[in-house]
C-alpha cells in the first residue's frame, strides 16, 4: 500500500515539494552559516520524495544545541513552510480520498516546523 501511495504522491506533486526543499537546501549550503539549515532542508526533501511508510521521531540524544537551532529556524521564518503544510493537510482532509495525503502533509508539517532533533524512520 505504501508503494502505491508513494507513486501517487510522486506523480501528483510530491516531486515538486521535494525539489523545492532540496534546491532550498543547496542554496542554504552556499554559506558556512547556512549549512546546518541546508542539511535539514535536504533531509525534509528526501523524506518528501517517498513519505508513505515513514514516521517522524525524535532522536535519543539530540541535545540542547538542537533546541537552539530549532528556535533560530523558527525566528528565520521557516515556520511558514510548516504553515503551508498545515493548510494543505486541512484541504486534503476534506475528502476521504485525500486523507492519506493529509497525513503526509501533517508529518511534513511536524518536521518542517522544528527539524533539528527529529529523524525519519
Amino acid at each position: 500500500m505504501s508503494t502505491l501511495g508513494n507513486i501517487l504522491w510522486f506523480i501528483l506533486g510530491g516531486f515538486l515539494v521535494a525539489l523545492m526543499y532540496i534546491i532550498s537546501g543547496l542554496l542554504m549550503c552556499v554559506t558556512i552559516v547556512g549549512i546546518p539549515f541546508g542539511v535539514q532542508l535536504m533531509k525534509i526533501g528526501v523524506m518528501a520524495l517517498a513519505p508513505f511508510g515513514k514516521e517522524v521521531t525524535t532522536k535519543e540524544n539530540a541535545g540542547c544545541l538542537s533546541i537552539g537551532f530549532s528556535v533560530l529556524w523558527i525566528l528565520c521564518g521557516w515556520w511558514e513552510t510548516a504553515l503551508v503544510h498545515l493548510t494543505l493537510a486541512a484541504i486534503f482532509a476534506i475528502t476521504i480520498v485525500g486523507i492519506p495525503f493529509a497525513k503526509v502533509h501533517w508529518r511534513l508539517m511536524k518536521i518542517s516546523f522544528m527539524p533539528f532533533g527529529l529523524t525519519t524512520k
